[in-house]
């Protein structure tokens, strides 16, 4: 991970010969993103509102942290918050997944099992974002859905967007 960052932030020769690839990378990710605004690819608003946290950087900017506080705050202004995650190394080969402060870390991700056990939340694992929400929805109506990542998964509709950076 150490070498990543390097490359990352412009502290090695592999960088340059990776600019060309981080152009194009940004052309067809602005494409990509005009396609979901102008309608062109399908955006599913489900029934309550989505607040997406995620990052504009390699890893360790506190999105998890920061999901777990958002819930809380929201929690005592009276809100049902639901969470959805994508289950980083989770193997379960069900998605989406229900994940409860028990749950085996192994199958869903250590952060979903960190989450639910944090925020004593609903929390659903899986890598479709829409397909996670409708399912977190059946099981536990809320007023708000936090994503823990996903400023990339525009195929489900957000209200709001935050984005980390690492200090």
């Amino acid at each position: 991970e150490r070498r990543l960052r390097r490359i990352w932030y412009g502290k090695s020769r592999a960088y340059i010969a990776l600019l060309p690839l981080s152009w194009l990378y940004c052309v067809l990710v602005a494409v990509r993103r005009r396609l979901y605004q102008s309608g062109l690819c399908a955006s599913t608003r489900l029934n309550a509102c989505v607040l997406v946290v995620g990052n504009l950087s390699v890893g360790g900017t506190g999105k998890t942290p920061l999901v777990i506080a958002l819930s809380e705050r929201l929690r005592q202004a009276g809100f049902s918050v639901g969470i959805l995650t994508r289950g980083y190394l989770g193997r379960a080969s069900q998605r989406p997944q229900r994940v409860t402060p028990r749950s085996d870390p192994g199958l869903v991700g250590d952060e979903a099992v960190l989450l639910a056990r944090r925020t004593g939340c609903a929390v659903f694992a899986g890598h479709h974002r829409v397909a996670a929400g409708r399912a977190l929805l059946k099981t536990a109506p809320c007023d708000v859905l936090i994503c823990d990542d996903g400023l990339q998964h525009y195929a489900l509709r957000r209200d709001v967007e935050i984005a980390t950076v690492d200090a």
